[in-house]
């Protein structure tokens, strides 16, 4: 039953960043300086929605003689094709946003981890493509399989899996599309 309430949250939050995107808002980015990280999967997100479509009509040709069946998958088939847009969308309006104390690292609405500054140790611009197991203690945020910002901290944040598990990171990894601009920002703060 938790599983169900999670994933329909996660399902309205994505609906919800496609309503942001559609008004040209943002979600949090007024608090500080944002950093987005959408950029290298635009092509990406948009070429998986095309192929959701040219499915959604060759189904819709091949089930044209079951009319239930028909409207059924085309349901779901439109469905689908939002919930790839909206997860796009909610890439674009949940930036990386930097405080005077904070940066709040995020991806999609997956994850929004929020690391103080005083427990940055150190950060840097490192461009690495990110394994599927991750280290104990290792946090990677990779968007389009890669990785362009590191942050090593000098004591542990809690980060909250999206089925709700809580584990201690020490390295957090993530995509930002300017990330010069974003290791000098956070130096400087």
């Amino acid at each position: 039953m938790r599983t169900t309430y999670v994933l329909a949250r996660h399902e309205l939050r994505l609906l919800g960043s496609l309503a942001l995107w559609l008004g040209r808002r943002t979600h949090g980015g007024g608090e500080g300086r944002a950093f987005g990280h959408a950029r290298g999967q635009g092509a990406t997100m948009f070429g998986l929605a095309f192929v959701c479509v040219i499915e959604l009509l060759c189904t819709s040709v091949l089930l044209r003689e079951w009319p239930t069946a028909e409207r059924v998958t085309l349901a779901v088939d439109v469905y689908t094709v939002v919930l790839v847009v909206a997860l796009h969308a909610s890439s674009v309006v949940r930036p990386h946003v930097l405080t005077a104390d904070t940066l709040r690292v995020r991806r999609a609405a997956h994850v929004d981890l929020r690391v103080p500054l005083d427990r940055i140790a150190a950060v840097r611009r490192e461009t690495r493509t990110p394994g599927s197991r991750q280290a104990d203690g290792e946090l990677d945020l990779a968007v389009n399989g890669q990785t362009s910002v590191t942050l090593e901290l000098t004591e542990p944040v809690v980060h909250t899996t999206f089925l709700g598990r809580r584990r201690p990171v020490r390295v957090v990894r993530f995509h930002a599309d300017e990330p010069d601009r974003l290791v000098a920002a956070v130096r400087r703060g």
